[in-house]
């Protein structure tokens, strides 16, 4: 599939410089129209034929496989969630911590990747610790030092605030090497590059659809490797959380699935499927290349504002304004969607949707 044909599909950038990927992407007519197909079978077909369930439950399993595969994934240890942060969420309440052990988290973390762990810290009597970095990058030795003394670590595998790639093989394995869990905040990297988790080897990975895939709100998922599935304790449960749920008492399952509670609605994940199949189909060597291009074309015209790495790493794009609120607001008055971050910088998401005109139009209002 060729980008042009790719961004055709894709309503909201008619009109609009879409450059705000990394928060959220515009999912394309296909991707709506999965959910809307499903909906309208469930709630008219399915329920005809007495079979609302069963069709709901052979959607999701779908959708597991459909994920599963795109990840590098066991269905067995994948759970189908929300979002990330519902990902965290359920493995931080899950983790049966002791007072006085020690989470880390680094200091490029979205705030779903700390405030699971701040929670865990009020309610078990944890110390949290912030490791450090240096624009974007992760020191090694810092990682051998901070989790010295850790139970378990929650890093990005790409950066939200400068796009950078972080080595998440070599902190997993720095880290098992001192005893530590690693959780991956993975949302930033489906879509753009390729994701293997097994690869990766941390104990938990958490990602959803909504940003690079172009799938809808709603489409998240969680790996969770299964000697780390078998250590949770998870507080919530219900009959998706268990193998049978008619047996006497409460038999978790005993992998990721465990973390799943009760009735959704599939029709995320369900879109979700399709959404991958389109990155799929333009294929990931296609996305990175033409979003290296782009972003090299976007960081030359930055100049000394880039703060971002000058090489590719990914389509996040970080740079400094003067006052990028007001930046942001008469960007977007002018058809140009960027953000701004807490940091006080302001970010531009290039996909491969985008095209030369419009880095263009974004550095011409610039």
């Amino acid at each position: 599939m060729d980008p042009e044909d790719l961004r055709d599909e894709i309503p909201a950038v008619d009109d609009t410089v879409y450059l705000n990927t990394g928060a959220s992407g515009p999912s394309p007519r296909p991707v709506v129209e999965a959910a809307t197909d499903f909906l309208e079978r469930h709630e008219y077909e399915a329920h005809a034929a007495g079979e609302p369930y069963g069709m709901a439950y052979h959607e999701i399993g779908a959708a597991r496989e459909h994920v599963a595969e795109f990840v590098g994934a066991d269905t067995d240890d994948l759970a189908l969630t929300n979002s990330t942060a519902d990902g965290l969420s359920r493995v931080a309440a899950a983790v049966d911590f002791e007072p006085g052990e020690t989470v880390v988290y680094t200091d490029l973390e979205h705030p779903a990747g700390i405030l699971p762990w701040e929670r865990a810290a009020d309610v078990h009597g944890l110390d949290t610790q912030v490791l450090e970095t240096e624009a974007g990058r992760i020191d090694m030795d810092a990682v051998k030092d901070a989790v010295s003394d850790a139970s378990l670590l929650c890093v990005s595998s790409l950066s939200w605030n400068y796009g950078t790639r972080l080595p998440v093989s070599e902190i997993v394995d720095v880290a098992h090497d001192a005893g530590t869990r690693v959780v991956v905040d993975a949302v930033q990297s489906p879509g753009q590059h390729p994701v293997d988790v097994a690869e990766w080897g941390a104990d938990a990975v958490a990602g959803a659809g909504h940003k690079w895939v172009l799938g809808l709100w709603g489409a998240g998922f969680l790996h969770v490797d299964s000697d780390f599935a078998a250590a949770l304790e998870p507080r919530r449960a219900s009959y998706r959380s268990v193998d049978d749920p008619s047996a006497p008492g409460c038999e978790l399952s005993e992998g990721a699935q465990k973390l799943e509670i009760g009735t959704v609605s599939p029709a995320p994940h369900v879109a979700l499927g399709t959404a991958i199949d389109r990155i799929r189909a333009v294929g990931l060597d296609t996305v990175q290349a033409r979003i290296e291009r782009l972003t090299d074309r976007l960081k030359e015209g930055l100049g000394d504002r880039l703060l971002s790495p000058r090489e590719y790493e990914s389509g996040l794009v970080t740079f400094r304004a003067d006052d990028p609120e007001a930046l942001v607001e008469r960007l977007g008055d002018e058809g140009v969607v960027i953000r701004s971050l807490p940091d006080g910088t302001v970010r531009a998401s290039i996909h491969v949707f985008n095209t030369a005109a419009d880095v263009d139009r974004l550095l011409g209002a610039l």
